[in-house]
């Protein structure tokens, strides 16, 4: 969930460290002239309930929206694509695997209480370690921290990390090699520190508003469960001076159309979508308040690999390839989104990813080879393929649903049961394996392929397909330890060939992401990763 543009000259600045002296510039922008409302609150929908909003226990979007405006980290991305400093003022490095960064001086959080360079040795111990059971526990060994595999596998102790403040505004950070991205993953909701102290004494509940402190421009005043979430500007806050929206509503309305609803009757300033069935109205009627902007994230529908018959690699590509997928990105969505035959993204991070073979047969052929892959591995039309395809609670994953369950039936003769769930509870089921097939969305953590592959890995946090190969596997690997750009690049295509071949996810489309704006709200600027920060925003007089 995340974003930066970065070319091979951008990767060699980020792994020098010359990008620290970038100036903060995350901070609303306020045109000269603009005259502001005198009441600055926003409202916002965020499309479901989050699941939680402790920093490690979450994995998605839904969550994030929220976590972004309320925590901060050492560093963050600006929407191009360069790393800015946050909690930490400066940093340099050594060799490129010691990293030392020196925190703000005087920054807290928001009841006051000093930041100090333990509170993120301690958060980053926490999240590693497999008693929090955190989606993200294995991200820090993605980024190459000394021991940080060794603790989430249960081999070594959180306390050995390779993290250790120096004394309480200094903080080094050791990588067993070289990472060109380390910069921008560090720049993830799941590093935020979080309050060591709040935990030992309320556990779970720590996130109640009544005991929350957080670190960034906005802190929680009000949750109530599947209504609303309220938070507040945050005064304490270390750049509160470029703040300017006092108060921000976030609303878990899961109904495209009702979330269009409440728009047009001016209670919701943000939609989280637009419905793919009103587009083209929409267009027609509200067109310079429709934001349609390109996203580093992937919609696919995820196998459970160590469930019969879809641990059969030949009933998954038949799957794959019986697929329209152009229909379902320009016909069922037709928002701009583009069909997707790769797990990453065509471009990203500097390199360019082939398609498998196969996507660029004829449908035709492409139903035959299905039709011959499902019939060797036993199904046919006297031995139906049947299954369950699991999506969360929402009108435009129900119509991808359809029509892919239509195509399967038609082309192969599959019998489809579709199964909605509310967002937590498809999330729980999806963590447990219990699921057939799977609805699921993968955004960009940083740019860069790694970050949508090493979801497959074997025994990674979230691979919740549960796929295994050692061919994949070693392709990751060579990929971490490559320094030049083509090289990665070459080992990212492996892998991705390995996915093409055997499967255990099958990629949909690349996503676009489509808001409804209302006029007065400025500074609305989304990053790549389909991000859009409060504090960056302002509300014009109207």
């Amino acid at each position: 969930m995340r974003a930066f543009k970065h070319n091979r000259i951008t990767l060699i600045l980020l792994a020098t460290g010359l990008l620290s002296m970038t100036p903060a510039a995350f901070a609303a922008t306020v045109p000269a002239g603009t005259e502001l409302a005198a009441e600055q609150t926003l409202v916002r929908n965020n499309g479901s309930e989050p699941s939680s909003l402790d920093p490690h226990k979450v994995e998605s979007d839904v969550e994030a929206n929220i976590i972004k405006d309320m925590f901060e980290g050492l560093v963050a991305v600006n929407v191009d694509g360069q790393v800015e400093p946050r909690l930490a003022e400066k940093w340099d490095e050594k060799d490129n695997t010691v990293w030392t960064f020196h925190l703000r001086p005087g920054v807290t959080w928001s009841d006051g209480t000093a930041i100090t360079a333990q509170d993120i040795v301690w958060s980053w111990q926490r999240l590693v370690d497999p008693k929090t059971v955190s989606p993200y526990a294995t991200y820090p060994a993605n980024m190459h921290i000394v021991n940080a595999a060794e603790i989430a596998e249960g081999k070594k102790a959180p306390d050995t990390l390779g993290v250790k403040a120096i004394n309480d505004t200094t903080l080094q950070v050791t990588l067993n090699q070289p990472n060109a991205a380390f910069l921008p993953m560090l720049a993830h909701q799941s590093m935020v520190p979080i309050d060591k102290i709040l935990i030992s004494r309320f556990g779970d509940k720590w996130t109640q508003p009544e005991h929350i402190v957080t670190s960034g421009p906005y802190k929680l005043s009000q949750w109530v469960v599947n209504e609303r979430i309220v938070a507040q500007r945050n005064p304490r806050y270390w750049d509160d001076a470029h703040t300017v929206i006092n108060t921000v509503t976030y609303l878990p309305i899961a109904s495209e159309t009702a979330d269009v609803n409440r728009y047009k009757a001016g209670e919701i300033d943000i939609t989280s979508t637009v419905p793919i069935n009103q587009f083209a109205s929409l267009k027609k009627t509200l067109g310079d308040q429709l934001n349609v902007t390109p996203q580093l994230a992937t919609y696919y529908y995820q196998f459970n690999t160590t469930k019969p018959p879809f641990n059969d690699p030949r009933v998954r590509r038949a799957l794959n390839m019986a697929l329209d997928k152009d229909i379902i990105a320009q016909k069922v969505l037709g928002q701009g989104q583009r069909a997707a035959w790769v797990i990453s993204q065509p471009e990203i991070g500097g390199v360019k990813l082939a398609n498998p073979d196969y996507a660029s047969w004829p449908m035709e052929k492409r139903i035959s080879e299905a039709q011959k892959l499902l019939a060797a591995a036993g199904f046919g039309k006297d031995h139906p393929l049947s299954f369950s395809l699991l999506y969360n609670t929402q009108e435009s994953h129900q119509r991808i649903a359809i029509a892919a369950s239509s195509m399967w039936k038609k082309n192969l003769g599959v019998e489809v049961k579709l199964q909605n769930q509310e967002w937590k509870t498809m999330l729980d089921n999806m963590h447990t394996g219990n699921f057939d097939v799977v609805r699921y969305a993968w955004i960009a953590d940083y740019d860069d392929a790694s970050t949508f592959l090493n979801n497959f890995r074997t025994g990674d946090s979230e691979n919740t397909s549960r796929y295994s190969s050692p061919v994949f596997d070693e392709a990751l690997i060579n990929a971490s330890r490559a320094e030049k750009v083509a090289d990665r690049g070459k080992y990212y295509q492996q892998a991705e060939d390995s996915l093409g071949q055997d499967v255990p996810a099958i990629p949909l489309y690349h996503y676009v992401r489509s808001h409804l704006v209302k006029p007065w709200v400025g500074g609305f600027n989304p990053d790549r990763l389909g991000y859009y920060y409060t504090k960056d925003m302002y509300i014009k007089k109207h």
